[in-house]
């Protein structure tokens, strides 16, 4: 039994020693993790040596370069304010973001908007719009190039008698009857009227009203005021 429980110990060590020769192989290998790690390093800090000395140079000259415009201090406030107004930048930002973002959404809308329009345009060149805007605008441009200085003054100054003619011009009455008077001159276009027949026409109460409203109409331009507004050269041809 003696002999059994020493060779159950010198198991027991063998397996002991195993798991300790294990452990320190798992340790060489990390020390030798850590080493190549270690020299890589050290060959990366050799290879950015020189970069970094040359971007170091290339700064300091860059510095050299606007210290004459820019002083340290405003760049250091700069830098300040900058780092201070972040929140305002990042929302600054989110709403640039949002624009692009409504742009890109509205970008198919637009579309059917420039069509649309595009078609609408079309139809109004068939129908002749652009071609009657044209012809207004050569009528206005006549009467823009026909009218002087001091006739647009005279112009100002006797609208609203024009516009108050003209409105007593276009009322219903006034239509009918410049309606009618065209029909009849149209009816008796070329027809030669004897004195006998102009006399029988005189009795009928139509005729003589109308003779009656012409008569009030020259005698309301024989008036002083009405002569004193007409031109001088309408006054000498008269005379």
């Amino acid at each position: 039994m003696a002999a059994t429980a020493t060779a159950d110990r010198l198991d027991a060590i063998e397996t002991k020693i195993d798991a300790l020769a294990g452990r320190i192989g798992s340790l060489g290998s990390f020390l030798e993790g850590q080493a190549q790690r270690r020299r890589q390093w050290d060959e990366l800090r050799a290879d950015l040596a020189p970069i970094a000395g040359e971007a170091f140079e290339y700064v300091s000259r860059e510095l050299d370069e606007i210290r004459d415009f820019v002083e340290p201090t405003d760049l250091l406030r700069l830098t300040k304010r900058m780092l201070r107004d972040l929140p305002y930048l990042e929302a600054l930002l989110n709403q640039v973001e949002s624009l692009q973002q409504l742009g890109a959404d509205l970008a198919p809308l637009a579309g059917e908007v420039v069509i649309a329009l595009m078609a609408r345009l079309d139809e109004l060149e068939r129908r002749g719009y652009f071609t009657f805007a044209e012809g207004v605008w050569n009528v206005l441009d006549r009467v823009v190039t026909s009218f002087s200085e001091d006739d647009l003054s005279q112009l100002g100054d006797n609208v609203v008698l024009i516009l108050n003619t003209v409105k007593e011009m276009t009322q219903p009455e006034m239509m009918q009857l410049l309606q009618r008077a065209a029909q009849e001159m149209r009816q008796t276009e070329g027809e030669e009227i004897g004195l006998l027949r102009l006399m029988w026409r005189l009795r009928s109460p139509q005729v003589r009203r109308g003779m009656s409203r012409v008569l009030k109409v020259l005698e309301s331009l024989a008036e002083p005021a009405a002569l004193d507004a007409l031109p001088q050269g309408g006054e000498t041809s008269g005379g």
